[in-house]
């Protein structure tokens, strides 16, 4: 067998890749209920191991990486932000991951080599490697999956993990020996859905001692002992954080990288597009269009983009008025000029208009009916006459007296966005608005505790299926419900879109439950996210041009410089 070659014992190469197919269904798409009878029931990857892409990948060399990440704290699975796993990811491993080499479509081995899952597909056996360890030296067991994951799916008091509601049926988790975990489940979910839940690249497995010793919150520890291919060397904040090797890496051979040295570079800035072009940095990520155009056109750089998987909003804090009313929250969504608010930033970043639905995926109401609709049509005279009724029948037909305090996250876009949303709320619905622009730390600490009235932001799910950020964005308490919205009929829908397996009969629910936000929206879309990646040609390793979002793929173990 070849180094890229997957393995062939218990199950074949074709039966490992029509599964891994199945795994990867909700990342793009495809309705993961047809395809969930193709993951195998059991896999042995004992023999897999990773390499690049590329024959005689070249090891050394220090990888100079350009990307925003100024983390709100240091806690990944409690974060929602790219800021975190950006440059925090490449300490840590997972269970199962997904596989660079082709933007993530399959499900590969990781701390686990291989797995079983039942035949009611409601028990889960990760058999796990030997001879991995902390950085801190410890011996990786399987308490440290069942510490982390007891931690992910039932997070305690005063920790908030938006992961935890992929494992909501999860009843108990067991480590039978060190090398051996099973997940038990209340009720069956497809297995699809499951791994890829487990295949989340912010699913990490941290050591159960450094829980303990920090009371299960790890958001102040800087340098949280990870498997992973690099450790934490040194961080100047906002400028720097450098990542070295970790020379007893499991996975032999990897990483190529002596080291990485990320560099923190506001999204779309004309400073990240300067630092790429003077070749300052290798590789940036999250860059502006002009940037990504130019790079396309210089002799040995290379640019692509791909679908995030992130929604661009506004919420509105359902505890204060006036957006306490939902004929309030419903006549303000009907205000925003959605197509305006995609040019706005047309030269910043590239977005698209969407509603409460990812737009690109299989589910969502076509583009095309979608601008049939109040509130995303390109004439707005309709909506804003309907806007102004219902603002009348709120009983603010002379507009509201008082002034919205607005939060907005200190990047490019949102600071745009803001300052049209601001005046389209003046001109259509006499709301008058103030500004108030901070840093991701201090936005996601007054979101959290409903120090704002508005606030604009990115929210980031797991995977692309509803079952996923419906109930982590849109559900009563969900972990990023950050307007506290509470809708007792979209509640009760929830469950029955979990578990419809029928294809028809799920996509119905998904179009009751987005109807009943379209009258009372749970959060203002104002658009959907593609990023650009620009690199130079000697980065080698890696294969963005196919990227679902960048949060599963991305540990920089089989990067390596042609330099």
């Amino acid at each position: 067998m070849s180094d890229h070659e997957y393995p062939r014992s218990r199950v074949n190469r074709r039966r490992f890749m029509q599964g891994s197919a199945a795994a990867t269904a909700t990342v793009f798409g495809m309705p993961w209920q047809l395809l969930a009878q193709n993951v195998p029931n059991e896999f042995d990857g004992s023999k897999f191991q990773l390499k690049a892409p590329e024959p005689n990948p070249k090891p050394g060399g220090v990888l100079k990486y350009a990307i925003t990440s100024r983390p709100p704290h240091f806690d990944m699975h409690q974060s929602g932000t790219i800021n975190s796993l950006g440059c925090q990811g490449c300490m840590f491993d997972n269970l199962v991951r997904r596989d660079p080499r082709d933007s993530g479509k399959t499900i590969i081995p990781d701390l686990a080599h291989s797995w079983e899952i039942s035949k009611d597909g409601k028990t889960y056996t990760f058999h796990l490697r030997e001879g991995v360890q902390f950085h801190d030296g410890a011996d990786f067991t399987s308490e440290d999956v069942k510490a982390t994951y007891d931690r992910i799916a039932k997070p305690p008091a005063g920790v908030s993990i938006p992961r935890s509601t992929l494992f909501t049926t999860v009843s108990e988790i067991t480590a039978p020996d060190k090398k051996t975990v099973i997940f038990k489940l209340s009720e069956p979910r497809p297995a699809s859905f499951m791994m890829a839940a487990f295949a989340s690249g912010w699913n990490t497995i941290v050591r159960k001692k450094t829980l303990e010793d920090n009371q299960y919150n790890l958001r102040r520890v800087v340098d949280i002992p990870g498997t992973g291919p690099f450790k934490s060397k040194r961080r100047v904040e906002n400028e720097v954080w450098v990542m070295e090797k970790n020379p007893n890496y499991w996975n032999k051979g990897l990483p190529y990288l002596d080291g990485i040295e990320f560099y923190h570079a506001l999204p779309f800035s004309p400073e990240l597009g300067s630092a790429l072009l003077s070749n300052r940095v290798d590789y940036g990520r999250i860059v502006d269009p002009v940037t990504a155009r130019k790079a396309k056109q210089t002799p040995g750089m290379s640019a692509t983009d791909f679908y995030q998987s992130v929604i661009q909003g506004t919420w509105m804090n359902n505890k204060k008025k006036p957006l306490d009313d939902p004929r309030v929250r419903r006549a303000i969504h009907l205000c925003l000029d959605r197509p305006v608010l995609v040019d706005v930033v047309k030269d910043v970043a590239p977005m698209m208009m969407g509603g409460f639905i990812y737009p690109f995926s299989d589910v969502a109401t076509p583009i095309d009916q979608l601008k049939k609709r109040l509130g995303y049509q390109e004439d707005t005279t309709a909506a804003i006459k309907e806007a102004k009724a219902l603002m009348a029948a709120a009983g603010y037909g002379s507009g509201y007296k008082g002034t919205l305090d607005y939060l907005v996250r200190e990047v490019a876009t949102f600071k745009l966005w803001a300052q049209a949303v601001q005046a389209m709320l003046q001109q259509g619905l006499g709301i008058d608005v103030k500004l108030r622009t901070v840093v991701e730390s201090v936005w996601f600490d007054d979101i959290k505790s409903g120090n704002f009235d508005l606030a604009i932001g990115a929210v980031v799910s797991t995977l692309l299926d509803p079952s996923d950020y419906f109930n982590a964005w849109y559900k009563k308490d969900g972990p990023q419900n950050y307007g506290f919205w509470n809708n007792e009929k979209v509640n009760a829908l929830l469950p029955q879109i979990d578990t419809e397996v029928d294809a028809k009969k799920r996509l119905a629910l998904i179009r009751q439950a987005e109807e009943l936000m379209e009258q009372d929206p749970p959060v203002l879309p104002v658009s959907w996210e593609k990023i650009n990646d620009v690199w130079y040609n000697y980065v080698k390793g890696h294969n963005p041009k196919d990227y679902f979002g960048i949060y599963d793929v991305v540990r920089f173990d089989t990067f390596w410089l042609d330099k």
